[in-house]
This record gives structure tokens, sequence and C-alpha cells, in this order.
């Protein structure tokens, strides 16, 4: 990810303690850093990174209204005149301050080990991204068996009542009361051959995808407060800080959703008559979540300038994933298998030389970690391959059923308007 992306900036003034005076600029947020560049120079007097920060809070004095101090070190940074409010700077310093904060919490322990990564921790690191993004995929194919099993429960209900009205027009055609009804004449209808609908035996619940905490705008950029976007299989949920419902957008309900930035994204629904159902929404884990938008809206998602970058960072990678995958997989298990000793041992090589060859090594446990991974992959795909391959069949019969359904109708249909 760019680090040095623009995730949002404000106008506003900062306090130049050198010159004791009020200098007016733009403060800019990126993913890991804020920054502030006045108006007049282009100087950039304020640049310093998210993990630095002590503490960011409101304050105000008799000189001093409705200003945002940020604690660097023991540096205090002064922010006044925020536009559109202090309320919505706040909440979004805050937000991508304490995501970095948990992030770094969670790299600090690593942070040691960092030097010494290894070829198989990194191979490690791509199969399970591998292996996520695998059972999203899963998650959302299974929902979409689930609708094409509601489909087919739905045209057997539709031959079913065609047989009552079926039924229903014979005896209208031929009353019993009528002496020359045919119905003595007429043999037992044969059995319609119904083909039964593959139902899914499966609980109703619909699982959770991905959660992630957001910052909500809704119409106006000061109607600002944080929250959580909550992906489902079957659309996704905007909920405040308490897990109050503020909207749920169905799959169906969405009508586009675009990405302006990595980190921000808007849904909207349409109205005729009234005003369109939009949100807004900003996070410091929207990358995250923008791959299963992707997989989900793909005809409804809109990448803007931009977000183009992010998207052919990320999609770039993936054209050699696969063959670098295996092909690392290959020769870094094959080396733990049947390592391969030198010959006599190079003289003169140098310390750094000797650091790479063991960084180029694969242990004993993470071999096992990748023989496991790996074998979670090939059940996933095979699982996918087998619920693809239902759902073709699904498809296959709900053609049949449909076709069958539509001749049906128009039979009933020319019957009715010969008893009109």
């Amino acid at each position: 990810m760019n680090e040095d992306i623009n995730i949002h900036s404000w106008p506003c003034s900062y306090y130049l303690d050198t010159n004791k005076q009020w200098v007016s600029g733009r403060l800019l947020l990126t993913p890991v850093a804020i920054k502030f560049t006045a108006d007049k120079t282009g100087e950039l007097l304020v640049n310093f990174h998210l993990s630095s920060i002590s503490e960011i809070k409101k304050e105000s004095s008799n000189l001093i209204f409705s200003s945002l101090t940020i604690l660097e070190k023991n540096t205090k940074h002064w922010f006044s005149s925020l536009q559109p409010s202090r309320n919505v700077v706040f909440n979004i310093l805050e937000h991508f301050w304490r995501e970095q904060l948990l992030s770094s919490q969670g790299a600090a322990g690593a942070e040691a080990a960092a030097l010494q990564t290894t070829k198989g921790k990194e191979l490690t690191g791509l199969l399970t991204g591998s292996q996520k993004r695998l059972e999203d995929t899963a998650k959302v194919l299974h929902y979409q068996g689930e609708q094409f099993d509601n489909i087919m429960r739905g045209l057997n209900k539709i031959e079913g009542d065609m047989d009552v009205a079926d039924r229903l027009l014979t005896e209208l055609e031929s009353p019993s009361w009528w002496p020359f009804s045919s119905k003595l004449w007429k043999a037992p209808l044969e059995a319609k051959p119904k083909e039964t609908a593959t139902v899914s035996d499966s609980k109703n619940q619909e699982g959770i995808i991905i959660r992630i905490p957001v910052i909500i705008t809704h119409r106006t950029d000061s109607n600002v407060k944080p929250g959580k976007l909550t992906l489902f299989t079957s659309g996704l949920e905007i909920s405040d800080c308490n897990a109050q419902v503020i909207h749920r957008f169905e799959s169906k309900d969405v009508d586009d959703i675009k990405v302006h930035t990595p980190y921000e994204i808007s849904v909207r629904q349409r109205f005729i008559g009234k005003p369109d159902t939009s949100y807004r929404l900003l996070s410091a884990k929207m990358p995250e979540a923008i791959p299963v938008l992707e997989m989900q809206f793909s005809k409804k998602i809109q990448f803007l300038e931009d977000a183009l970058g992010f998207v052919s960072a990320r999609k770039s990678p993936q054209v050699d994933l696969g063959t670098s995958i295996w092909q690392a997989a290959t020769g870094l298990l094959g080396g733990v298998v049947q390592p391969s000793s030198p010959a006599g041992g190079r003289e003169g090589m140098d310390n750094d030389q000797v650091q790479l060859q063991k960084h180029e090594k694969v242990s004993q446990e993470e071999a096992k970690e990748l023989k496991q991974i790996l074998q979670k992959l090939k059940s996933l795909a095979l699982e996918t391959e087998a619920e693809l391959e239902r759902q073709d069949e699904a498809l296959d019969s709900i053609t049949t059923s449909v076709d069958r359904a539509t001749l049906n109708i128009d039979k009933q249909n020319r019957r009715m308007k010969k008893l009109t």
C-alpha cells in the first residue's frame, strides 16, 4: 500500500511555536502519518508518524477556542479553525490512530524477528492470504447455492398450483351435472414427473464475512460518527458503536458502490420521488473489505481515479501468484526433504551471504505448517468444485422448470379465455 496517499485533508490553522503565531494551511492524513502544509509558502511544517502520537484531545482556552491538540512524544501541536468541524476531524484522526496502535502492538512482538524473516514465513503468509480469500469465495458461493435452492422450491410450488388450476378448469369445462360430460370417458391423468430440487440442509443463518470499524458520514460532511461495517453473504449492514443498526442494505438494494480511495467508499440506493439513501464510509481496515465488496458487487462497484492505483497494485501480484507460490513451495519443501550440503564450503564467503543462505532455508515446523495450509487449500478447492457442479445441475433444472411452467401458464390462460 502506498504510504504517501492522502486519505483526507482539512483546511485549518496551526500554531507555530517558534514564531508565536497561527499559520493557515491544510492538515493531511496519510495511512501512517499526519502532515501540515502552509498555504502561503507551501512548506511542510508538521510531519510525524501516527505511532508516535501519545494523545489526541479536544481543548479550548481563553485565547484558543475549538482547538484540537495532538501530543507527539514531548511536543504538543495545536490546530484550530478546523473545517467542516472539530468533531469530524477528531473522529477520523482518532480512528486511524487507534487502528495504527492496534496494528503496531500486533507487530511489536514480531519486529525483532522481522530481520530474521525466512522464506518459509513469507510463503506461509502468502498461502494464508490465499486461504482466506478462498474461504470468502466459498461463503458467497454457498449463499448463491441457497438462492438456487429457494428458486427451485418456488418453481415446484408454482407447478403444484398449476396442477390445482388444471383440475379446477377441467371441472368448469365439464361440470358433473352436465349430461354430456366427458369425464366418464376420460382416462385418469397420468402423474406428471416432477424434478426434485436439490435442497441444501444447511441452516438459514447467514454468516458474517468481515466486520470492520468505520467512520460513517450520512448526507452532510458534518454528520460524522464512528460505527461498524458488517459484510454478510446477503448484503451489508451499517451500525453505530452500540451495535444499533443504522441501515441494512440487501444485495438487491445496492445500486452502486464507489471506491473513492483505498480507505473510503460510498454506498447508495436510488429511489424515485424521494432522496437516495447514501452512506460514506472511511476506515483504516477498508483495504481488507474492498476485495469482498468487489467479489459480491462486481457489476455495481466503481473505482474512482484515486483508487485505481490500489486496484492495479493489488491485482498485479496476483498474476504471478499461482506460479510463484507453487514454484516456491516445490523448491523450499524440496530443500527440506532433501537438503543439499555444499561440497567443500566456499572460503571467503562474507557474513551477509551466510545470513542470506540461512534465511532461504525452511525449517521443519514451517514445512509442516505449509503442508497443512496446502491440504486445506486443496480441500477448499475440491469443495468449491463440487458446489459449482451442483449449481450447474440446479441451473439446468431451473431452466427446464421455467420452460415447463411457462407452457403450462400459457395453456391455462387459453383455457380460461375459452370459458369467458
